[in-house]
């Protein structure tokens, strides 16, 4: 391999070229000058390095100017075939090479997490506020990992000390904090991981907080409460309803454990669904593009002209032709879209041209519905699109796009201005992506226009929606998700993914019997059904017996048989009687004392930080667990 190497001497910087790596002695000592450099500086054209290398390369290299007084900046520039080089310039003094040494931002070194959520969803976490009830190791572990990912800010609120007992389950803790508030423990080292996230910690019992002060939880834009009983289950998620802040709850008992999610509702902008075709109106392009089409002939005698005609244009066109012949109706039928895929096949003049084969390929586009979906129908038409001052982002920019597709869309929502690959020369190509790019952003300024006029309208600040997230808006105005709030149970069975909309009192005492019946006998559900009756069967163990089955050293037998009783009668409050459930859970819950195992609160914790990340406004679909 030949590579680039980088001499520094007082002189000055010099890159000294294909020298040959394979051979040793090929690499003259003074190109590594040691007593200068803290490693060989290495350069080769190779594949785009990530940010993170990239900052790290020039933080080393300032820290390289600073000792040795040699002036040098780096910054990556693209060269051919996207592959990446460093240059180096030469600067006048220390402060002009730092001034001008480019570093990627903490905004560009989170790409491997944007990667996954997205801008929008990145940002919102970042804006976002956690609470975090009871830091053990399953809250400890859940906003461990909220704290790299970004967030903006947490408060932990525990009232406990520190024991010698939590140096086996909790990391972030040591010996020397044993005796010391463990919010303020924890607090702090969590602050090590990420010193951007801002931190503070309340050393207060949660079940008193929550008794004492409701209003508190108000303040924050997601609760995570872990490690909570029943009871103060049931009025945490009164109190955050009432405040609509979004809630998880999660506990890990021995080897097991649940993650719940109570909301309101929850409203997706960037919802990524698998499968969604393409916004490039060939059934109702829009004049620009119209125009577009009708300079291009597709009975062109030039063969290479003829090849390279994108398959959108010939598609736009065989529609206008079909339907000029057909009372302006598109092919519905079967019978019809054979024929309309044949009409484009005897377009061709050669059988190596890709673009009609694409063309064929992609008639299906043509056929699709006009407008927008059923299901966006009925979010615009939803009551919250009647927005106050007390609306969320989410329902001003949906009152915005029912303005937008009652008026200029015509019935459409604002396009999205991007077109896939395609056959095509490269002339036609990009002046066909400037044109729905165009049209975008034509839509994008409509669409900001009737947002600011909204906003003001509710008195609040025009400008307090950006730009970026109202483009982001536009960009996915079709694939909008709101998990519903209301139902009727009459009409809707029990299933995960609407009960979780439930108050956690109406779950606990008004279940679905006939559901929860069928899942304590399944043979696939029996067990994960059994031990969520037995987590809310010790719950009342301990409110009974001040003490959780199998916490502490004695009769096991008594503690195996009072449990046994406990879930028996909540099994027949919850209307199922006469079932019951095996002595192999109940023993396996009095085994396991309700001991915090760390393997289990990080598995708990990982999956409670998920949802939280995916609570976020725009950042993807719950898991309803």
């Amino acid at each position: 391999m030949s590579i680039a190497v980088l001499k520094t001497s007082n002189e000055g910087t010099e890159i000294k070229p294909g020298v040959d790596t394979e051979s040793p002695e090929a690499l003259p000592s003074e190109y590594f000058p040691q007593e200068r450099l803290p490693r060989s500086i290495v350069l080769d054209q190779k594949p785009r390095p990530t940010a993170h290398q990239l900052r790290a390369s020039a933080i080393e290299t300032q820290d390289h100017v600073k000792a040795n007084n040699t002036f040098a900046t780096f910054r990556a520039s693209p060269v051919s075939h996207g592959r990446y080089d460093v240059l180096h310039d030469i600067a006048s003094n220390y402060n002009d090479a730092i001034s001008r040494a480019v570093i990627p931002s903490a905004i560009s070194c989170r790409i491997d997490r944007t990667i996954i959520w997205g801008e929008q969803g990145q940002a919102a976490l970042e804006k976002s506020s956690i609470c975090l009830l009871n830091c053990g190791p399953t809250g400890s572990e859940t906003l461990k990992n909220l704290v790299l990912g970004g967030v903006g800010s947490i408060t932990v609120v525990d009232g406990s000390k520190v024991e010698l007992g939590d140096l086996g389950n909790n990391f972030m803790v040591d010996e020397s904090s044993v005796g010391q508030s463990k919010a303020k423990t924890v607090c702090a080292f969590l602050e090590e991981l990420n010193d951007a996230v801002k931190a503070k910690f309340i050393e207060e019992y949660p079940e008193k907080l929550i008794e004492s002060n409701p209003s508190f939880f108000s303040q924050f834009t997601l609760v995570v409460a872990t490690q909570l009983v029943e009871s103060s289950m049931v009025k945490l998620d009164r109190i955050c309803r009432d405040a609509n802040v979004k809630l998880i709850f999660a506990r890990s008992y021995g080897l097991t454990g649940f993650v719940r999610i109570s909301v309101k509702e929850h409203a997706m902008i960037e919802s990524k669904p698998d499968h969604f075709l393409d916004d490039l109106r060939l059934n109702n392009p829009w004049p620009e593009l119209r125009r577009f089409a009708e300079t291009i002939d597709l009975d062109t005698p030039d063969p290479v002209v003829h090849k390279h005609t994108p398959y959108v244009i010939i598609l736009i066109k065989m529609a206008e032709e079909w339907t000029k012949t057909h009372d302006r109706n598109l092919p519905s039928t079967r019978e019809e879209k054979k024929v309309f895929k044949d009409l484009i096949k005897a377009k061709m003049i050669a059988s190596d041209e890709d673009n009609y084969k694409e063309a064929i390929e992609a008639s299906f586009k043509v056929f699709s519905p006009q407008g927008i979906s059923p299901a966006i129908q009925q979010i615009i038409n939803d009551s919250c699109a009647d927005v106050n001052s007390n609306s969320s982002d989410f329902w001003v920019l949906v009152a915005a796009l029912k303005e937008f597709i009652a008026n200029e869309g015509g019935g459409e929502a604002p396009l999205e201005g991007a077109i896939p690959d395609m056959t095509s020369s490269t002339e036609l190509y990009v002046n066909l992506q400037k044109i729905y790019q165009a049209k975008a952003e034509t839509d994008f300024l409509v669409m900001e226009t009737y947002v600011r006029k909204i906003l003001k309208k509710i008195g609040r600040d025009p400008t307090s929606i950006s730009k970026s997230s109202i483009k982001s808006f536009c960009k996915n105005a079709r694939k909008l998700k709101v998990c519903v709030k209301n139902f009727s149970l009459a009409s809707l069975p029990l299933s995960p993914a609407l009960s979780i909309y439930r108050l956690i009192e109406d779950e606990y005492n008004s279940p679905v019997q006939l559901e929860l019946q069928k899942y304590l006998t399944d043979e696939d559900y029996c067990v994960a059904v059994g031990f969520y009756i037995l987590l809310r069967a010790v719950d009342r163990f301990a409110a009974n017996y001040n003490s959780f089955p199998g916490q502490f050293d004695g009769e096991m037998d008594e503690e195996i048989s009072r449990l046994k009783t406990t879930a028996v009668t909540l099994l027949n409050d919850l209307g199922c009687n006469g079932s019951t459930l095996t002595e192999d859970l109940i023993n396996e819950m009095c085994r396991y004392g309700a001991a915090e195992l760390h393997a289990v609160a990080a598995f708990i914790g990982g999956i409670a930080s998920q949802e939280v990340i995916k609570a976020q406004p725009a950042t993807g679909r719950l898991s309803f667990l």
